[in-house]
């Protein structure tokens, strides 16, 4: 193989694709990048046998070949050299030499042919949806996916295609968040595929804020992500989402009504002085006031009043101050709604009126 890239042309795809290369690998070649040079295109490919991601750049290649490399040696040369540089990369048997003008290193090569690959993804459906959407849709929801949950399958972003909607559910057992996208998914299957971590920690630092249509592909076993630049794989999580339906509260009926920079601001201050294992908030809510209480093992107290809207019977319940400010960062609306029921039921929150995003925290007892 022997082609010359220009530095910035090569900088951006390397970049793109070794996010997913762990530092510590338990198969050697899964440190390196996967080079498959045509006469007119180089595509980039690396995994770590759960997200697979692969990049291309077009040039005129001088010998077609295939090979593999070691993935952050070849993108700290790259970010090394000055820019508008010219790369020329050369290999032969099992060494590849980059040179850039009078800088010249040699690298160790892996054969191509030992890289693993998801070639094909196995009966996919497929739909295409704006790339900025699907980033909004990651941004709201995969806050509440759980982090090393021994029941794996709350490790991850649920994604279910329905009748019009794209859904998107997370939950870590303590508070659910769940998104609906209009558009167009084909013909429902009733399917529900759940995304690890990783593979949405990955697309959400790819996906770009435009409104470029992006091919989406849900397979039995992966999902597949393409844009006109990237092709974005990953492995699903083998196990059953709960029935996040049932928990959804059905007869909340207690509604406070109140700005959410003021309450997020008065949160944030109130959670100074909270118990900084537990991070517990009381919220004593009464006719359109509400009182923000927080205490901590050394008696210290922190104590905020707020003006909402609220015609109903006084309430005192408590809640992790974290999940609560994590959804109100998660809100695109200048007000939100809380839907109440007693100090032992699940709040709903979510804009007023607009159910598109909705939110469920569940109560602490202080």
């Amino acid at each position: 193989m022997k082609l010359t890239i220009q530095r910035e042309i090569l900088l951006k795809p390397l970049q793109q694709v070794t996010g997913v290369v762990e530092r510590r690998q338990t198969l050697p070649i899964l440190g390196n990048v996967l080079l498959n040079a045509t006469a007119r295109e180089l595509k980039l490919t690396a995994t770590d046998l759960e997200v697979e991601l692969q990049a291309k750049a077009k040039l005129a290649v001088a010998e077609p070949g295939d090979v593999t490399l070691p993935a952050r040696k070849l993108l700290d040369i790259c970010r090394t050299l000055p820019e508008g540089a010219d790369i020329d990369i050369s290999v032969k048997r099992e060494r590849a030499t980059v040179q850039s003008g009078k800088s010249r290193f040699t690298l160790a090569t892996m054969p191509a042919d030992e890289f693993p690959v998801v070639d094909k993804i196995k009966s996919p459906q497929k739909f295409k949806v704006p790339q900025n959407e699907l980033r909004q849709v990651i941004d709201r929801t995969a806050f509440s996916m759980a982090q090393q949950d021994v029941r794996y399958y709350l490790n991850g972003l649920m994604l279910e295609p329905d009748q019009g909607v794209l859904r998107a559910v997370a939950t870590d057992g303590h508070r659910l968040a769940i998104c609906e996208l209009p558009m167009d998914v084909g013909t429902s299957t009733g399917q529900q595929v759940i995304v690890p971590r990783k593979g949405i920690q990955e697309l959400h630092r790819l996906l770009e804020d435009d409104t470029d249509a992006i091919q989406v592909e849900i397979g039995t076993n992966h999902i597949r992500i393409t844009t006109r630049e990237l092709r974005f794989t990953s492995k699903l999580i083998d196990g059953r989402f709960p029935d996040y339906h049932r928990v959804i509260p059905k007869d909340a009926n207690k509604s406070l009504i109140i700005n959410r920079e003021v309450l997020r601001q008065a949160l944030t201050r109130t959670s100074i002085l909270s118990n900084e294992k537990y991070r517990g908030i009381r919220l004593d809510i009464s006719k359109n006031k509400l009182k923000i209480q927080a205490h901590n093992p050394e008696q210290e107290e922190a104590v905020d009043e707020l003006e909402v809207t609220y015609d109903n019977d006084p309430l005192e319940i408590g809640f992790n101050v974290t999940y609560l400010l994590d959804v109100l960062a998660a809100v695109d609306s200048d007000v939100v709604e809380f839907l109440l029921n007693d100090a032992n039921s699940s709040a709903l929150i979510h804009k007023p009126g607009i159910d598109d995003c909705r939110y469920v925290v569940m109560p602490m007892r202080l």
